[in-house]
């Protein structure tokens, strides 16, 4: 009897050691086969990448990413293909193998902040002049362009926001785009301008094209006068390539190729220096002035900054538009936010008056040393 177990012991262990060798069989098979194609891939030649320009007969005329061209034939899997289309061809002989689809893509998308902006009107406050004007530039066009065509007119293509730092001509653009649901390009002037001969005028003409693609679109230069400023007869080849920039985006805005639903704002604190040729009717139609708010105006920036926090029910805030004489709108949100800090140093869950007065005096300080430092550089 124990020899008869035993000999069930022996078998049972031979099948075992059976079935661990087929299953390690297998799994040396499969990573016999996945290494034999990854040898199969590294033997696949590569293809090229090419533009057909035209057909003649079972033959094309293929462009090369490099510029040079050659008339090749046609594979019998790619008759189908027409002048336009990018295609694969083998490296030897440029025989064509397929079609291939190819997304546009713009270099330019690289450079530009695309956004769908969340800023409302009910965000900005104490430019009521400056909103109604931005939009009957950029809004109604784009919104009602059967009431241009009944008038018998043809809106502005665009529109300069000027006027001192922090005074709301970012948000003033973010909320046109917003409320007509366009797509917002936000570009500053100096990315435009290239350290390569050309490459500045061609960044430029993607940006539009680029619009045109996601229209209705705002393009929103910030900076407008690192690139616009007045031209010179005179001077350094970067300030010639600079304004070579600047011609390319005079052309865009008015040039032959036609906008259609793309507007443009521009944006700057110089205003005094910008070349006339990009203010001038045509272009940038519309100079809107943006300046420091006015009392009622202060009084409309505290209160959409003060909306969510938890302020103290001694906190008055008309006595407190009465330290911001001066302030712009960026300022104004400063406050607000020390205001909050001071709070929060207390360990303290509301914001009392005192933390107010405390953040103006801090603010107004930062301002001051900012004009001080401002004189000793430059007298």
């Amino acid at each position: 009897m124990t020899t008869r177990e035993e000999f069930d012991k022996i078998v049972y262990s031979y099948a075992a050691n059976i079935n661990g060798l087929e299953e390690e069989n297998k799994y040396l098979k499969e990573t016999v086969d996945n290494l034999k194609q990854e040898i199969e891939r590294y033997r696949k030649k590569p293809l090229l990448v090419c533009k057909v320009k035209e057909l003649h007969g079972e033959s094309a005329l293929v462009k090369l990413p490099n510029g040079n061209e050659f008339l090749v034939g046609l594979a019998a899997e790619a008759l189908g293909v027409t002048a336009g289309d990018t295609v694969l061809a083998e490296q030897k002989n440029l025989t064509i193998l397929q079609k291939i689809s190819t997304p546009k893509r713009f270099e330019v998308e690289k450079f530009v902040i695309m956004e769908k902006p969340d800023v409302t009107w009910q965000n900005i406050g104490g430019l009521k002049d400056q909103e109604r004007e931005l939009r009957e530039v950029i809004e109604l066009p784009l919104l009602k362009p059967d009431l241009f065509r009944k008038v018998g007119i043809h809106p502005p293509k665009g529109v300069l926001l000027y006027g001192p730092p922090g005074t709301g001509k970012t948000l003033l653009a973010k909320a046109v785009a917003a409320s007509t649901h366009s797509t917002f390009i936000e570009i500053v002037g100096s990315e435009l301008v290239q350290k390569f001969i050309g490459e500045g005028a061609k960044m430029v003409k993607e940006v539009f094209d680029l619009a045109r693609e996601k229209a209705p679109s705002v393009i929103f230069i910030d900076e407008i006068d690192s690139l616009a400023a007045t031209r010179l007869e005179v001077g350094t080849s970067g300030e010639r390539e600079v304004q070579r920039t600047f011609m390319q985006l005079l052309a865009e805005i008015d040039g032959f190729k036609a906008l259609g639903n793309v507007k443009i704002i521009g944006c700057t604190n110089r205003r005094d220096i910008l070349d006339p040729a990009i203010t001038r009717p045509g272009r940038l139609d519309r100079l809107i002035y943006v300046p420091h708010p006015d009392a009622s105006g202060r009084l409309e920036i505290i209160s959409i900054h003060t909306a969510n926090m938890n302020l103290d029910k001694e906190v008055d805030l008309k006595s407190l538009v009465a330290l911001l004489d001066h302030f712009s709108g960026a300022e104004i949100k400063a406050v607000c936010t020390e205001a909050g800090y001071f709070a929060i140093r207390r360990n303290k869950t509301k914001v009392t008056m005192d933390d107010f007065e405390e953040s103006v005096t801090k603010v107004k300080a930062e301002k001051r040393m900012e004009s001080d430092e401002y004189k000793e550089m430059f007298g």
